[in-house]
């Protein structure tokens, strides 16, 4: 049997837009010989649909979509279609998979084990599948799953988080062949924990393994396709891209014999998080009806970083820089962000700050003199998130937040000024991966297009007379390691000394992170590169108490 596999990247809600994909991919599988069609975990409504599932005419239309659109087209052609999408069965509604063939529907094969945690809430919507049953397709039984029905091997697994394994229950059924149509979103070690799970379960149960992935980003979320295919040996005989669609085919004699020639391990480093942060930029650019982007651009390494994945991801013409300065800004900064936009061939342009600036002081100080207090400082930032707002507005631009997680992380951030925007390409990225994603952008450009100065000076907001990051905050070698302890690993406070922190630093620092939630709850997209990201993931109350010991 051949099988044709259609990696896809779906925009959520956009169901005729999807259904072109679909119809167009399967067209071509067909044309080149196959006897099977496989599509991603819900391919028309795109995945994750949150709360379109509340609304009945959403998921009306989608099944009208697959009974009038798709099932027809198996009754002309012969070649049946699987297919993820959504199945009500009375009040209840499932992520299901579909087996199309005939024009009707042959099977269906329901999730089980339904994510509850992080940027998941799968429990808000679906009911969980209780019986689980094989297909055969062609002459091969066949285990059909949905995503996370693969993800709870009791042996893999130290702690498995549900009490069952639909896999042990398929496979017990003589199952000889595993599909999974899965809308699983990277985050950092996610390529190496699939390619150690997904062999070890061919191995286990003797089967071939066909993981076919969602491509493309929604909202935060970026999910990196890498589709792969396994022999029942735990030899990985293809790997689709991370950054496009793709239609590829796969002979089921092959599944079943020696691989002769198995692809390398997938890398999953640095250069790893610059093509998932482009991706998702591309991505929410497209899907949101913008073109164009806008940014301040200081002359320091986030803004810097910012302007140079965008670049990459929209093009050096769809760029404008704003250069800002105020009375406290230094010459060698605005040097560099002219540099900076020169060697990356995007516009810029620069309006000083300095003259509102002095009118606000003049309005709002009784001396009539500057201060150089905290409220200052943040003034300047919200006049330069007014000026690209203004811009934004005017010219069809959608405005990016250059702020790190670091720095977001314990509010070193000012609401409506440096984080006024629509996505926060960095809020996921602490620091010192800021320097490494630099480091990076100036090693794969034959000319360094991050001048050398930007990423060897003492990070500084310059808002007011010789100021610097340390000035307010721990070291980024310091606070990074502990704002991943706390953040992302769940670490308690006195864990974290007991790990070796200074007490009096990790209690500051926690402190930070707790008091400015508020700020996080009001802050831009953010593009997911971890387990645990700041945005629909985290749900932090804001008015709470502090017991942190």
């Amino acid at each position: 049997m051949r099988i044709a596999l259609a990696q896809l990247n779906p925009t959520i809600g956009a169901l005729n837009h999807n259904l072109e994909k679909v119809k167009n991919h399967y067209q071509r599988g067909v044309e080149r010989g196959a006897d099977l069609v496989v599509f991603t975990e819900l391919a028309l409504p795109g995945y994750p649909p949150r709360d379109l599932l509340n609304y009945k005419g959403f998921l009306d239309q989608e099944r009208k979509l697959i009974t009038n659109e798709l099932m027809p087209l198996t009754a002309k052609t012969g070649v049946p279609i699987l297919i993820g999408a959504n199945q009500r069965q009375g009040i209840r509604l499932y992520n299901a998979a579909l087996l199309l063939e005939n024009g009707e529907i042959k099977s269906t094969h329901l999730k089980t084990l339904l994510p509850y945690f992080d940027v998941f809430d799968e429990t808000r919507y679906y009911t969980r599948c209780t019986e689980r049953k094989i297909e055969v397709l062609g002459d091969l039984p066949t285990a059909i799953t949905v995503c996370e029905d693969i993800w709870n091997d009791m042996d893999y697994f130290n702690e498995p988080l549900y009490d069952l394994d639909p896999l042990k229950w398929l496979f017990t059924q003589g199952a000889r062949l595993l599909i999974n149509l899965s809308a699983s979103p990277y985050h950092y070690g996610k390529h190496a924990l699939r390619e150690d799970m997904l062999p070890y379960l061919a191995k286990k149960y003797n089967t071939a393994v066909i993981y076919l992935n969602q491509v493309g980003a929604n909202d935060e979320l970026v999910f990196d396709g890498s589709s792969l295919v396994y022999n029942n040996r735990g030899e990985l005989l293809y790997r689709a891209p991370a950054d496009q669609e793709e239609l590829f085919f796969i002979e089921t004699d092959d599944l079943f014999k020696p691989a002769a020639q198995t692809a390398p391990p997938d890398r999953d480093d640095i250069g790893t998080i610059k093509q998932i942060l482009e991706i998702g930029t591309r991505d929410y650019f497209v899907k949101t009806g913008f073109k164009k982007a806008v940014l301040g651009l200081s002359g320091g390494i986030d803004s810097a970083v910012v302007a140079a994945l965008a670049s990459e991801a929209l093009g050096p013409e769809n760029i404008l820089a704003i250069l800002m300065p105020s009375p406290y800004s230094t010459e060698h900064s605005l040097e560099d962000a002219k540099k900076l936009a020169e060697n990356l061939g995007i516009n810029y342009r620069t309006i000083r700050i300095d003259q509102p600036f002095d009118t606000f002081i003049n309005l709002l100080n009784e001396s009539k003199e500057p201060e150089l207090d905290l409220a200052e400082e943040n003034l300047q930032a919200r006049l330069r998130g007014l000026i690209l707002m203004q811009i934004s507005n005017r010219e069809g631009y959608l405005a990016l937040v250059t702020g790190n997680k670091s720095e977001l992380a314990v509010g070193y951030s000012t609401l409506y000024g440096d984080m006024a925007g629509g996505l926060a390409i960095l809020a996921d990225v602490r620091k010192i991966m800021v320097y490494e994603l630099a480091h990076h952008i100036n090693y794969i450009h034959v000319k360094k297009v991050i001048p050398e100065r930007i990423i060897a000076k003492a990070p500084s907001a310059e808002l007011r007379p010789d100021q610097k990051d340390e000035d307010s905050l721990p070291p980024y070698r310091v606070l990074d390691p502990i704002l991943e302890l706390y953040l992302e690993k769940n670490w308690s406070p006195s864990e974290i000394i007991t790990a070796g922190y200074e007490e009096e630093t990790v209690k500051k620092v926690v402190k930070m992170v707790d008091t400015s939630e508020y700020k996080r709850r009001q802050a831009a997209t953010c593009l997911r590169i971890s387990p645990y990201a700041f945005g629909a993931g985290r749900r932090m109350p804001i008015a709470r108490g502090y017991d942190y010991y």
